[in-house]
Formats: C-alpha cells, structure tokens, sequence
C-alpha cells in the first residue's frame, strides 16, 4: 500500500495525460482548465440554453441561475463549475443581484457555508470581469 496521497496521485494522473494531449499543459490544475475556457458569447448560450430549441422553454439565464443554485448546494466540490457559471450567467444578462440572490437562496439548501464559498467565488469573477 502506497503511502502518497490519493487526490495528489489523480491530480499527477490527470496532469500526464494532459502532458500527452499536448506539452503545454503538463502543469495542468483545475484553476488553469477554468482559465482556459471562454465565456460563451450570450447569443450561443442563447442557441444552446435558451429557448431556440424550445421557444416556450426557459431562457439562458434562467437556466444558468437554476445551475448556479444546484452547484451551490453541492458546496466546495464545484468550485470551478461556480466560477465558470457565475461568468456565464453575467454574460447572459443576470445582474450581480440576481446571482447573489440565487447563492442566498441556494444557501437554504445548502448551508452557510456552502453559500459562503459561493458568493466569495462569485465576487472574485465578477470583480475580475469588471477590471478587465
């Protein structure tokens, strides 16, 4: 039985095989796959969210504040599905309000501190997009 730590040897794990997918990634974190993925303009979440394929169906943001709340509840484990969410939800359209109303929400579910780590993630994305 190996002594090394579990999460130390999947992340090890994952980081070889993004080395093999391509070079540039062998320092690869979870933090640097959330800086690698784009904000989806708001006219494609709309194509693929939205109500394009279901006219009479929710809107993107709708649907990313209801992902938002889910992933709150599911605490610290979604930390990048949060960060990666929150950006989504302001690029289609949802106002600070709305997204730190849906954390408070979440946070009936899920507890304080779930809805703690959820508004901190939050601030810092929406913080960062408006220095950008």
């Amino acid at each position: 039985m190996s002594n090394e730590n579990p999460f130390d040897a999947m992340m090890k794990m994952s980081q070889d095989w993004m080395k093999q997918f391509n070079p540039a990634l062998e320092s690869f974190t979870p933090k640097g796959m959330e800086a690698m993925w784009p904000t989806m303009p708001k006219e494609v979440m709309e194509t693929f969210f939205g109500k394009t394929m279901n006219p009479e169906g929710l809107d993107a943001k709708t649907r990313l504040l209801m992902t938002l709340m889910g992933l709150t509840i599911m605490g610290a484990q979604a930390e990048p599905q949060i960060r990666l969410t929150v950006r989504h939800a302001a690029e289609a359209g949802a106002s600070k309000q709305e997204i730190a109303e849906t954390i408070a929400q979440a946070g009936m579910f899920g507890g304080a501190p779930a809805m703690t780590k959820a508004m901190e993630l939050a601030t810092d994305v929406l913080d960062k997009d408006a220095d950008a």
